[in-house]
């Protein structure tokens, strides 16, 4: 759990299976949405980025608060994708043994491919990610604990990509152990299935450089050809975090999809969208989850926090073709080129209020051509957030 973004401060319902129903006052669908907000004064080369427009909201859908299934306590749902096979849909939690051991549900997304009516979401399996020994992670702040923060499908080897954020002490955390981030394959059924190489400068230290504590890796995408992976937030060397005058640079890294890695790349993550109250409050800012369009392209979702305002999330392409290579640089301090992009869309002007969103998947496409998108909200298991569902119609060209 992103333990830096809880807002500090329901019945569980016992069920085999969850149907999502809408929002208190929700409609079922939207109409087409208006206009393209602006981007953002900090989005470099926009005359370069991709071409995504979202067409049409589909509507919200939610699950209670923390329910049980299968003995499980369903929430802090941070990652999903789809098998677009069989249209399974495969969730996250970033639970660390708080309820329950580090694991991933599975479950169905209802929209209707000729209309793109949303539905519902229906949990239908739960399964307990494994160690190379078979044994579950341990728990937070324990050696070799897992912090499960993002998951792909991969249709070629019918596994699992999930992304861990890993752990390690700071100054306000001094007795969390180190436990590294990574990114590793597993099974339909939860097993150990490798991990892909990591650059020298994404090695998690005790000490005040590589990635700070909770900005490890958040995002994950599978591109035909490529393997992707952000980092939330700035390294130690790459400057601070994200200030309401000044945003900070995040790397992407990139393999094949034998597992070599081939490049790294700056993502700029724009400053926050307001200062938090008071004006010295706690905020952060980073990139909480990607998805990739093609090999080059991909969507982000930039989600900040600020005590006194609450979440906001915006939701920005970007194109990695002209950006530097920054993969064998400790620091940014040269002048490089980062990865073109532009604002798609500020999500609050979907539900109010936004919430802690950190999950993105393609959904089934539609009659007209439009691509589904879904985005989803970590709940942090907190009776004050929901675990909420938008879908989106898109095109992209």
């Amino acid at each position: 759990m992103d333990d830096k973004k809880v807002l500090r401060g329901g019945a569980v319902l016992a069920a085999a299976l969850l149907v999502a129903g809408p929002a208190p006052g929700a409609a079922a669908a939207a109409p087409a949405a208006g206009p393209e907000p602006r981007a953002g004064a900090g989005a470099q080369h926009a005359d370069a980025a991709p071409g995504v427009r979202i067409s049409r909201f589909l509507g919200e859908r939610r699950l209670p608060h923390k329910p049980e299934f299968e003995g499980t306590t369903v929430g802090g749902l941070s990652g999903m994708d789809r098998d677009p096979r069989t249209g399974t849909w495969y969730f996250i939690s970033d639970d660390r043994w708080r309820y329950d051991p580090a694991r991933f549900y599975t479950g169905h997304v209802d929209i209707d491919p000729r209309t793109g009516a949303f539905s519902g979401v229906r949990i239908s399996g739960v399964r307990t990610l494994q160690r190379p020994d078979g044994g579950p992670y341990p728990g937070f702040g324990e050696p070799g604990s897992a912090d499960p923060e993002a998951i792909r499908f991969d249709p070629r080897g019918n596994r699992l990509l999930w992304g861990n954020e890993g752990d390690r002490p700071d100054a306000a955390h001094p007795g969390i152990a180190l436990s590294p981030l990574s990114v590793q394959w597993a099974g339909t059924d939860g097993g150990y299935r490798g991990a892909l190489p990591l650059p020298a400068n994404l090695e998690q230290t005790a000490e005040d450089r590589g990635p700070r504590r909770n900005y490890g890796f958040e995002a994950v995408a599978v591109a035909p050809h490529r393997i992707a992976a952000m980092a939330e937030g700035p390294r130690y060397e790459d400057g601070v975090p994200p200030t309401a005058e000044r945003g900070a640079p995040v790397r992407l890294t990139l393999w094949n999809r034998d597992g070599d890695l081939r490049a790294q790349h700056a993502y700029r993550v724009e400053p926050l969208p307001a200062a938090p109250v008071p004006a010295d409050g706690d905020a952060d800012s980073g990139v909480s989850e990607i998805l990739a369009i093609d090999d080059h392209r991909y969507l982000a979702l930039e989600r900040s926090w600020m005590q006194g305002v609450g979440y906001r999330v915006r939701l920005y392409a970007f194109d990695v073709r002209g950006a530097t290579d920054v993969l064998r640089r400790d620091r940014l301090d040269a002048p490089y080129r980062p990865v073109s992009k532009r604002l798609v869309a500020d999500l609050g002007r979907y539900a109010d209020p936004t919430q802690n969103l950190e999950a993105m998947a393609w959904g089934p496409r539609l009659r007209t051509g439009e691509r589904t998108l879904l985005i989803g909200s970590d709940d942090n298991f907190d009776e004050r957030e929901v675990t909420q569902f938008l879908a989106f119609a898109v095109r992209a060209r």
